[in-house]
């Protein structure tokens, strides 16, 4: 049974979701100051130093734990559809993950559509990715992880890599990952009164904006399912049991085993998108990133 503070989160995604049906006019600038309020469910990690920098001009943050293995690092790419979400809505989220790895984590300030259209945020995450090679870091070293569009990143951004010719990182942890831009998994019609946030409008909206006019869904850098996933680092998937995109993460494990891949997938029960969050706050979000850093470790050689 889901705990009492994990509530906190689905009621945050009802009042944003009635903002939006009351408020249709909303401008984007409206539309993603609401979204910087999504790390106010977020306990403060403490003991975690921010401090931004330029990745080859592509902004980022990094989350620096205390007394940390500055020689391992994670590159983080936050949620939002593509088009809200920053590495300020995310910044505690990523701390907490950050300090449960025990390395610093660089989040990525990627460019956000429509100013931003596909595969822009790709080739921010990719260059951000080589700058972090750049400041000497080994790719073993290095795991990738990210929410929702961000975890769809996780994966894209090493697609990105191996295209062009980068050495890959040990592993990545995609959270909630948004991988199909078609909608076809069941769970976005039979999650659809559970999932307080993802609805099928929203990812239409959020698609279309994202892939810009004539965009192609089927695109193996925006939709994955459609990638040749051999030959990539091992993956963990973390998504909630409540989820419209729970099969978004289910296929795309099936499609890695398909491909002869290393996949691990994890579904929490009764849980929210991306209920890592509440890190600091719920049970269950502790768990969840407890999880992720005893399988990442030993990858780092942390």
């Amino acid at each position: 049974m889901a705990s009492k503070e994990s509530a906190v989160l689905g009621e945050m995604y009802k009042t944003w979701v009635a903002t939006m049906a009351q408020r249709p006019d909303m401008t984007l600038e409206e539309t993603r100051a609401m979204f910087e309020h999504w790390g106010d469910v977020t306990g403060e990690p403490g003991g975690v130093d921010y401090i931004e920098v330029d990745c080859d001009g592509v902004p980022a943050m990094w989350a620096r734990p205390k007394g940390c293995n500055e020689t391992r690092a994670l590159l983080c790419t936050h949620g939002g559809g593509y088009m809200v979400g920053s590495m300020y809505s995310h910044r505690k989220m990523f701390g907490h993950i950050a300090k449960a790895v025990g390395c610093p984590a660089l989040i990525v300030h990627y460019g956000r559509s429509p100013e931003n259209l596909h595969p822009g945020p790709v080739n921010d995450s990719v260059k951000a990715y080589k700058w972090l090679l750049a400041q000497g870091l080994k790719p073993e070293h290095i795991a990738f992880t990210g929410d929702s569009a961000g975890g769809a990143l996780a994966i894209t951004t090493l697609l990105g890599a191996r295209d062009q010719g980068l050495p890959l990182p040990a592993a990545s942890i995609p959270i909630s990952p948004w991988t199909d831009m078609e909608i076809t998994g069941g769970t976005v019609s039979t999650n659809e009164d559970k999932d307080h946030f993802v609805k099928r409008a929203v990812i239409e909206h959020m698609s279309a904006t994202f892939l810009g006019e004539g965009g192609n869904r089927k695109d193996p850098l925006a939709n994955p399912l459609y990638a040749d996933l051999k030959g990539l680092p091992p993956f963990y998937v973390q998504v909630g049991g409540d989820e419209s995109l729970l099969d978004d993460s289910r296929n795309f494990v099936s499609r890695v085993e398909a491909a002869g891949g290393e996949v691990k997938i994890d579904i929490y029960p009764e849980m929210q998108h991306v209920f890592h969050f509440l890190a600091g706050t719920a049970p269950e979000a502790d768990k969840a990133i407890a999880d992720m850093a005893n399988w990442v470790k030993p990858k780092l050689g942390i």
